[in-house]
């Protein structure tokens, strides 16, 4: 039982997903719901994430005070995102009490109130996490980044546009609440102590009667690699930086990502060793690896003083464009060491566990078992990073920097 993962298609096109984790008292799940920023219309930025501000203010028989104290009262430990494919809901509870949630959040699903009146309170939330961007300078350039980075609309910043925000109206929320809250494409992620008959049973009750909507079309705009400057009036200079990389569902894939954990990821990575150890430029640094459906990339951040921006960009280039002569068989086991501890950290944890579930789902069309991770890690090795790097150098870079003055791109 430890090792099995099983699935179930409903008739109208929900896919529920899910890992027995027997050894556990608690249990987890993680819907995926087709409703992210790519969907919003060019003159609505974040309406996706609006459309779920609003649903989570009340739904079925509870008003959004009663949603609140009925997950209280569950022990839900509960989270909501956003990103550019889906809107996001998780929770994690106690294993008996997973019914009960699960039939809170098919309501949630299912029949929201969106509420008239709580309209404005949910704008001004929204106008409170674009002002937290704004005074954030670190995430700002990441989402301006991904923003250049990525073709239109893939990498529009789930957050919004203020004039869209505070224009949206009541009707168009509800109107990409019928049509983006929906059971195909829904991908619900489970794990913990469960029963796989009763949940399937339980889930097809609460969700078999949920009614399919339309499909949309995804018109995409290609994006240019390039370097932008965003002047900001303050004595630190962020700096973004992106090249492309394969998707998780490429067979290269662990190859890339194997080669960005050499980048980053530990106080040994490269990155830390070369830009802000030796050197001293910058009080942060890192590389991260992120996956469209269809595409991936790398995603760096240094965040460094002023006067030593244009040093600190060289060489944190630098550092990328020497992926390309290889890595060490010493650097690799260091990362190895490192991702062996995060799976049996994931064996303890039904959260992480049922959010990686639905992503593989999403991604590859199956769920890959924590065995076989491992064994895909325990596979890399120098000889076949490098041969990697040595066809898909670090390239076609994409560069945005925050801060007081303009960098030059050598």
């Amino acid at each position: 039982m430890k090792d099995k993962i099983f699935f179930h298609q409903y008739p109208n096109g929900l896919v529920l997903v899910a890992e027995p984790m027997p050894w556990l008292q608690s249990a987890a799940f993680s819907f995926l719901v087709p409703s992210g920023s790519v969907y919003d219309p060019p003159d609505r930025g974040g309406l996706s994430g609006f459309t779920c501000e609003m649903a989570l203010r009340g739904a079925g028989a509870r008003d959004s005070r009663q949603f609140i104290l009925d997950l209280d009262n569950l022990g839900v430990e509960r989270s909501e995102s956003v990103a550019s494919a889906h809107t996001s809901f998780s929770g994690a509870t106690l294993a008996e009490n997973l019914p009960a949630a699960l039939a809170i959040y098919a309501d949630v699903l299912r029949t929201a109130h969106l509420p008239d009146d709580q309209l404005e309170a949910g704008r001004l939330g929204m106008l409170q996490e674009l002002q937290a961007v704004e005074d954030e300078p670190a995430q700002k350039v990441m989402l301006e980044l991904r923003r250049r980075h990525y073709p239109l609309p893939w990498g529009r910043p789930a957050q919004g546009e203020r004039l869209a925000i505070e224009s949206i109206a009541i009707e168009e929320i509800r109107a990409q609440y019928r049509l983006r809250y929906r059971p195909q494409d829904t991908i619900l992620g489970v794990a913990g102590c469960i029963e796989w008959e009763a949940l399937r049973d339980r889930v097809g009750e609460l969700f078999g009667e949920w009614t399919p909507g339309e499909n949309g079309d995804i018109a995409e705009q290609i994006a240019a690699a390039r370097y932008e400057h965003l002047p900001y009036e303050a004595n630190q200079t962020q700096i973004g930086i992106a090249y492309p990389s394969v998707p998780y569902n490429h067979p290269d894939y662990f190859q890339a990502w194997g080669a960005v954990g050499v980048l980053s990821g530990g106080m040994s990575a490269r990155l830390f060793t070369e830009v802000r150890e030796r050197r001293g430029l910058c009080y942060s640094v890192y590389a991260s690896y992120h996956s469209l459906k269809h595409r991936g990339g790398v995603f760096c951040y240094a965040g460094t003083g002023a006067e030593r921006a244009q040093e600190t960009l060289d060489v944190t280039l630098g550092e990328l464009l020497r992926l390309e002569q290889g890595i060490e068989e010493r650097e690799l086991d260091r990362l190895k060491a490192r991702i062996k501890s995060a799976l049996v950290m994931q064996q303890e944890s039904s959260g992480g566990r049922s959010s990686s579930l639905a992503f593989d789902w999403y991604h590859l069309g199956r769920a890959r078992s924590l065995e076989e991770v491992e064994r895909l890690i325990d596979a890399l090795s120098s000889a076949t990073i490098n041969a990697y790097l040595a066809k898909n150098p670090p390239q076609d870079f994409t560069v945005v920097t925050l801060g007081p003055k303009t960098l030059e791109m050598h």
